[in-house]
């Protein structure tokens, strides 16, 4: 079974790249943004990819045919307002950003269609990967709440990482898995701090908040996974970065492509922690080789996580605190 996955990537970006790997600097023109780097993963991954994205000025011009090239089914919503870009500086072996331009906020119309052009991909699709915006101010937190009901209500799998006002609102319609960071929570104010039991704590609030499985990414730990009420660590060979960024955006493509070929969530997860691993030893952010994230999956393994990390109140204080916020 090969899979369909929609992606929703309302926001794309132009990303610029300087890099010198040897005696000349070279220049490199990309599509990117949390949408794209996820589908790109999906179809390194082998699964059919279709992408909602809105594109509009000149730099929406570029991006079109780039977006093209990945080999997506690209869905389009001509915009009258401007898409963003960045230009990042990597010639001394770090990112250096010169300039981010976000791009101007969706109007309604604009969102109306890209929401109607969405829906009706993702109704169609195995599963919908609800991808955030460069910038939470351009597309507002209730689209994504009616996108969350709307494909539930429908039997789709909803498949998101978000945080945020963005991440509140899927949750108020329920998710099927849902990605976050350890320093997402903290900023959100979902955890105190980055302790074990802190975190599994947030992680039982999420899920009865609407999130039926939780992964919480921690940087250079391993990640947490909640599955079917039970805690994991996601324990896996350490391997040397060469970009630490677009781990969690792999994870979370790689997730969605083996549900969406009919894999059951350990696999996924599994699947979903090695393209994480292998995207951070290449320089091209939601890259990696078929056979290399296959070969890695073996070496990955869900251990129970440590029973004081479960400590936590019983499902009726679970519910009551729910009600609270």
């Amino acid at each position: 079974m090969s899979g369909h996955v929609m992606v929703f990537a309302p926001t794309p970006q132009l990303t610029v790249t300087v890099d010198q790997p040897n005696d000349q600097p070279e220049l490199h023109l990309h599509p990117g943004g949390q949408g794209v780097w996820q589908a790109r993963m999906v179809l390194s991954l082998g699964v059919d990819v279709v992408l909602c994205a809105a594109l509009g000025g000149e730099i929406g011009q570029v991006l079109e045919p780039l977006l093209v090239s990945e080999g997506v089914d690209l869905k389009v919503v001509v915009r009258d307002s401007g898409s963003g870009g960045y230009v990042h500086d990597r010639r001394d072996g770090s990112r250096q950003e010169v300039v981010d331009v976000p791009g101007d906020r969706l109007s309604r119309h604009e969102l109306d269609e890209l929401y109607n052009l969405a829906l009706g991909e993702g109704l169609r699709a195995d599963v919908s990967v609800l991808s955030g915006p460069n910038a939470p101010w351009l597309v507002p937190a209730d689209l994504y709440r009616r996108f969350a009901a709307d494909l539930g209500a429908n039997g789709s799998r909803v498949v998101v990482d978000l945080s945020g006002d963005h991440l509140g609102a899927v949750l108020d319609s329920g998710v099927f898995f849902l990605k976050v960071s350890h320093e997402e929570l903290i900023r959100d104010g979902r955890a105190r701090g980055g302790d074990g039991a802190e975190l599994a704590q947030a992680m039982y609030d999420l899920h009865a908040a609407g999130a039926e499985t939780v992964v919480v990414s921690r940087a250079d730990q391993p990640a947490l996974a909640l599955i079917d009420g039970e805690l994991f660590e996601v324990q896996m060979p350490r391997l040397e970065a060469a970009d630490p960024r677009g781990a969690g955006d792999s994870m979370t493509a790689g997730v969605a492509a083996v549900i969406a070929r009919g894999g059951d969530i350990r696999t996924a997860i599994r699947t979903g922690a090695a393209a994480g691993a292998l995207n951070v030893t290449r320089h091209g952010l939601g890259t990696g080789r078929l056979d290399s994230i296959t070969g890695l999956v073996e070496r990955v393994r869900l251990v129970p996580a440590d029973s004081r990390q479960q400590e936590r109140t019983t499902p009726d204080e679970l519910a009551d605190r729910v009600v609270e916020r």
